[in-house]
């Protein structure tokens, strides 16, 4: 037993080589193509709530002018897409997170494409277009993971296995990835910051599938890590590029995906804490404007509010890590505490 983990730890470290080499060697190819082409995103000028973006648009005035492309996760997508395919391919367990990684980033890519090329007045998609297009992913990959793979119990720690059935186990499974998506892509707003926090995340989640023994899904945890890091070499502040809806989105769905793989869906707060805590802010600032019609930040999500306070943006990303690293390691010990391992 501890030869076949030896081999398979050693596997997935090969995977995870394997991706990282994968995005170093696709990175010039798409740099070429992005600073050729002018692959600059368009900055959203006016917020979900209508009123003009000021405290932001000042706070990033040097990154507009400066013109850097986006639509970078492509790298790591393609990098997890292809290493997973040729290299770690299971009905099981990997065939779902990436169909979740790849469906997210397809629908990523048709918001950055707009948002590209698209009339200069259009930043992308519209919000609920998104909402729409990855709550039908997330609706049909959760009736196969009911369905076709049999789940129908969530795993609630210190307490046991809860059966919810198959509609509350699709519904659940369309929360977690619809809710972790859109977490992650209001992540995506400082260099390197998304970035680090999904690797951490995804980190996390390998060594909990690890110890499930899972080897697959491990895998595939390591993969998306081992992408990163090749990401995160050029996204570090100042940034030579950001990966867009592409790369949120597919690092979100994914994420979504692992959490419920791992029937770990009640550590994906504590995991993944700064992604709700991000979305949790635009949510309370959304609130508080339409009822209310105060502020309740200076700027959402909240990593905008802290540098609206003087933090710089290379101490918020690396606090940010820090935290991240912390909840991650918690949420492996109680993993490992709670019976889920």
């Amino acid at each position: 037993m501890l030869g076949q983990i030896n081999a398979e730890m050693v596997y997935e470290l090969v995977l995870s080589l394997g991706a990282f080499l994968l995005a170093m060697f696709l990175t010039p190819i798409y740099t070429y193509f992005a600073y050729k082409y002018k692959w600059w995103k368009k900055q959203k000028t006016v917020a979900v709530t209508g009123e003009e973006l000021k405290v932001m648009n000042k706070l990033h005035e040097h990154k507009i002018k400066r013109h850097f492309p986006t639509m970078a996760g492509i790298i790591f997508v393609i990098a997890v897409g292809v290493t997973t395919f040729l290299c770690n391919w299971s009905r099981e367990q990997t065939w779902l997170p990436l169909i979740a990684f790849v469906g997210g980033a397809m629908i990523g890519l048709i918001d950055d494409l707009i948002n590209i090329f698209g009339h200069k007045s259009v930043a992308g998609l519209r919000a609920p277009v998104k909402f729409l297009m990855i709550s039908v992913l997330a609706v049909g990959m959760g009736w196969w993971f009911a369905v076709r793979l049999g789940w129908t119990g969530v795993y609630l720690p210190f307490v046991g296995l809860i059966n919810i059935g198959v509609i509350g186990m699709i519904i659940l499974f369309a929360f977690a990835v619809v809710a972790m998506s859109n977490a992650v892509n209001i992540s995506d707003g400082l260099d390197g910051l998304a970035g680090g926090l999904a690797m951490l995340a995804y980190g996390s989640f390998g060594v909990i599938a690890l110890m499930q023994g899972q080897w697959g899904l491990a895998g595939f945890c390591l993969t998306v890590v081992g992408a990163l890091l090749s990401y995160i070499w050029f996204n570090v502040y100042p940034a030579r590029f950001m990966m867009g809806d592409v790369g949120s989105f597919a690092l979100g769905a994914g994420l979504g995906v692992v959490a419920m793989m791992t029937n770990s869906f009640f550590l994906l707060p504590i995991i993944g804490v700064l992604f709700v805590v991000e979305a949790g802010s635009s949510l309370i600032q959304i609130v508080a404007k339409k009822v209310f019609h105060k502020k309740i930040f200076i700027s959402a999500p909240i990593h905008h509010h802290l540098q609206a306070k003087g933090w710089e943006e290379s101490k918020v990303v690396m606090r940010f890590w820090v935290i991240g690293g912390v909840l991650a390691f918690i949420g492996i010990f109680l993993a490992l505490g709670g019976g889920i391992i």
